[in-house]
């Protein structure tokens, strides 16, 4: 009798495992509804840091295609103390003229100019951002020309009326027909389609060779936005886009490019620069530091509902142990010990929260899947991901398992026998 009283000293984990499943099939309904509120946290988890990360890479990686040597120049808005923008400096053609002759280090300088304006068809009609460009503009944004040609230095010379499309707009605009060498109107003013860029894909929201139209630079300064793009008497542009030579040189030619900015519009070194001149890994850094800290507030917000599954699982088991009073004085007063009550009954939440959390993992996947097969965003599943889903749930369970466990463990065989 003795040897068979010490088989409640030990813990029996397939004997406690077994017990956990029958206690939870006795009340199939509570159960399912208990493991549910881990599934729903779990599935949360899963689903928003997948999208979270999908959204990162997806950023990354198009910002990290520009090319890292790839350094913009743009004009910063400056506001007032009534709020009103306050336009203290213009970047000018003359910024890129001086930039491209006199800073070294530099493989090519663009100089850009873009504004909204009409575009007109046969069939359709609408506002696009239209951009002027040069002919080196390839050389410093990765497009990639899937019909007909891209603008040439004749077309610049000339003042030809021709425009180079995305994919997207050229679908939108011609009605899913061949674009090349159609005709379109931008502002009343007749353009030839003579190149239509290669699909890229944009789901992060950022610019990419789908959604641009391109035409000639000396276009549209002189039949396009005319006096738009002056400023006391020069033309302005919005942009100047640089490739360096090579990423040992981007922070010199940054600094050079800043010296000569000041310069030019008379700025001391203690003065702010109203322009703002970065390079594409500091755009990368930035943005990387922004979508980690949204993929981890995501995470947050998805842990709250995992913390709400496991006050389920502790009110559940409370319960449990309530109903189960003269059970576990029976079992204590067959020689079952604290430990073994104890174990009991944490082995019973874990293996709720292990469950709900597989079938979370489950769930979590496939949303995550499904935004990406319905093109909304690329989510991105990774094994971490997956294994901090787990064991989070794991954690949750034994955390809000050990109270009910304890209570369990605490009570007297004597009284817990005579519970009615």
């Amino acid at each position: 009798m003795k040897k068979k009283l010490n088989v409640f000293s030990g813990i029996n984990l397939v004997g406690n495992v077994r017990i956990a499943l029958r206690a939870l099939r006795s009340n199939m309904l509570r159960s399912s509804l208990t493991v549910l509120g881990i599934v729903i946290g779990v599935a949360a988890v899963v689903a928003l840091l997948s999208i979270g990360k999908g959204a990162t890479a997806n950023i990354t990686d198009r910002v990290a295609s520009m090319g890292s040597n790839l350094i913009t120049i743009s004009t910063q808005m400056r506001f007032g103390p009534g709020g009103s923008s306050s336009d203290s400096s213009s970047l000018l053609y003359t910024d890129y003229e001086q930039i491209s002759s006199s800073i070294s280090g530099i493989r090519s300088v663009v100089p850009i100019y873009s504004g909204q304006e009409q575009i007109s068809s046969s069939t359709r009609s609408s506002r696009y951002s239209i951009t002027g460009v040069t002919a080196d503009y390839l050389d410093v944004r990765s497009y990639t020309i899937g019909q007909g040609r891209f603008i040439s230095e004749e077309d610049i010379a000339s003042d030809k009326q021709v425009v180079v499309l995305g994919s997207q707009v050229a679908d939108d605009i011609f009605d899913g027909l061949s674009p090349l060498g159609r005709k379109l109107t931008i502002n009343g003013k007749e353009f030839t389609v003579v190149g239509v860029f290669e699909e890229s894909g944009s789901s992060t929201g950022m610019s990419s060779g789908d959604d641009v139209v391109l035409i000639p630079l000396s276009t549209a300064y002189d039949k396009i936005f005319g006096t738009t793009a002056m400023s006391n008497g020069q033309r302005t542009v919005s942009s100047i886009l640089i490739s360096a030579s090579s990423s040992d040189v981007v922070d010199q030619v940054i600094s050079d490019v800043e010296l000569l900015l000041r310069s030019n519009h008379k700025l001391t070194l203690t003065e702010t620069l109203p322009f703002s001149v970065s390079s594409q890994a500091q755009a990368l850094e930035t943005l990387s530091t922004v979508s980690s800290t949204l993929t981890a507030f995501l995470g947050a917000i998805a842990a709250i509902s995992l913390i709400v599954g496991g006050i389920g699982i502790m009110n559940i088991e409370l319960v449990s142990v309530t109903e189960r009073t003269r059970e576990i004085g029976l079992r204590k007063a067959v020689g079952a010990t604290q430990r073994v009550i104890l174990t009991q009954f944490l082995i019973e939440t874990m293996t709720l929260a292990v469950m709900g959390g597989v079938l979370g993992i489950l769930l979590g996947s496939a949303i995550a899947e499904t935004f990406t097969l319905l093109g909304v965003i690329t989510a991105k599943i990774t094994a971490d991901t997956l294994l901090l889903a787990f064991f989070s749930a794991a954690v949750i369970g034994l955390f809000f398992g050990i109270y009910p466990a304890y209570q369990a463990s605490k009570l007297r065989p004597i009284v817990a026998l005579r519970y009615e």
